[in-house]
């Protein structure tokens, strides 16, 4: 306990950083996953064409050098300057999306098609049909998956620590240099992702519960 009262500082900054990783990549993966996914299953042979084409090239891409990209390839592009902490969030983003665009994918797959034949036999049109009639029932059938990647996404930030963001993964590091035992801090920081994910798991058995009921 003493490891964590002398060095809560560190734990505070670092878990906040980790959180504020976590809450815009899991927004922004989100509605690029969605925006994704609906590619994926569209009509229009080119939509669908470039959503299988990013969601084989991103998610077949180790998320260790989409970081590298974003920490020394983008600054020399000349594009808008970001802090390392927004380049993290989008390479966060811009991966995890082609995850969740697959599980929004299979979802909607669960979804009888003669449903959406009876919307568009009605005149409704490729987006009203998916967000008004498949989407809403869809998202019941992958909560499970659906928190599953947000859970990794979570694990995932740490891997900002290694590109100078100051987030949970780099809290050893700076406790080490305070002269902390390592194992005793790491144990620690596990131990908050623990309680993360458990309240992450929560979530989704609430969501699963409310929307069993609503089905």
């Amino acid at each position: 306990m003493d490891v964590l009262l002398n060095n809560l500082d560190i734990f505070v900054v670092g878990f906040r950083t980790t959180l504020v990783l976590f809450v815009w990549s899991a927004l922004f993966s989100t509605v690029l996953g969605l925006i994704v996914g609906m590619m994926r299953v569209s009509p229009v042979p080119v939509m669908r064409g470039f959503g299988t084409f990013y969601v084989n090239l991103v998610r077949n891409t180790p998320l260790t050098l989409i970081f590298f990209f974003f920490a020394f390839g983008y600054p020399k592009l000349g594009l808008p300057e970001f802090s390392y902490t927004w380049l993290a969030i989008i390479a966060l983003s811009l991966y995890t999306a082609t995850y969740i665009a697959e599980v929004l994918r299979s979802g909607f797959n669960t979804v009888p098609l003669g449903q959406a034949e009876a919307a568009r036999a009605i005149g409704l049109s490729f987006v009203p049909t998916m967000t008004r009639v498949v989407m809403p029932q869809a998202f019941r059938a992958v909560i499970p998956p659906f928190m599953s990647v947000l859970i990794a996404l979570l694990k995932n930030t740490t891997i900002a620590a290694g590109f100078s963001v100051h987030e949970a993964g780099a809290i050893r590091a700076y406790a080490s240099e305070r002269g902390e035992p390592a194992m005793i801090v790491l144990l620690w920081v596990a131990f908050f992702f623990i309680v993360l994910v458990m309240i992450l798991a929560y979530i989704q058995r609430r969501l699963e519960k409310r929307w069993k009921v609503a089905r």
